[in-house]
């Protein structure tokens, strides 16, 4: 497990050695808009299986994604324009939302009610690290089932610093700013649902 400071001058190396990382089916903990994050290639089933492992997830709570934009989430989810107008004004931001995937990714990331959940995030190093990659990232809050998520490094590496199965590259953008993970809003019934607050 490979540590990386993030600072002012190293952003464009950082993100070469993630884009690799990802491309060759590795698991990261990245800073997010909300909380540190496990991020992987959503479309590759070993590396999205990983994550439920170093997490140690139950495989019945699915992994959200985060997409570039618009245009990539039509891909993988139907998007009628009830809902495109709702995440028009929600994305990027903290707001994930569950829509009716298309069945094109693994198991983990898409629920046994072929919903899926996607949020695009406002934060510069994943929109610097979407500018070189196509593909969605499925992500988690980087920490272990049952403990709260955090905005703390320190707590990050003492967490994955025990465990024999460990994600491939740790960034550490230091302590972010106090945030809770994403709201959850469900689309796919006539009226927006909130799920998490």
């Amino acid at each position: 497990m490979e540590i990386v400071k993030l600072e002012e001058n190293n952003s464009k190396d950082i993100i070469k050695k993630a884009v690799r990382l990802f491309k060759n089916g590795k698991i990261l903990v990245l800073p997010t808009d909300t909380v540190y994050g496990i991020l992987a290639d959503a479309r590759n089933k070993k590396t999205v299986e990983k994550i439920f492992k170093i997490k140690k997830r139950a495989k019945v709570k699915p992994l959200a994604v985060f997409v570039k934009d618009i245009k990539m989430a039509r891909k993988y989810a139907f998007i009628n324009k009830e809902q495109e107008k709702f995440l028009r004004k929600a994305w990027p931001g903290k707001i994930t939302v569950i829509l009716q995937a298309k069945n094109n990714l693994p198991k983990g990331v898409i629920a046994k009610n072929k919903t899926i959940g996607m949020r695009i995030p406002d934060y510069n190093l994943i929109r610097d690290l979407f500018e070189k990659i196509n593909f969605p990232i499925a992500q988690t809050s980087a920490n272990i089932s049952g403990n709260p998520a955090t905005v703390k490094i320190r707590e990050i590496l003492e967490q994955f610093t025990r465990d024999k199965i460990k994600p491939s590259l740790i960034i550490d953008a230091g302590d972010l700013s106090k945030s809770r993970p994403s709201k959850v809003v469900d689309l796919t019934e006539e009226r927006e649902k909130i799920i998490r607050y």
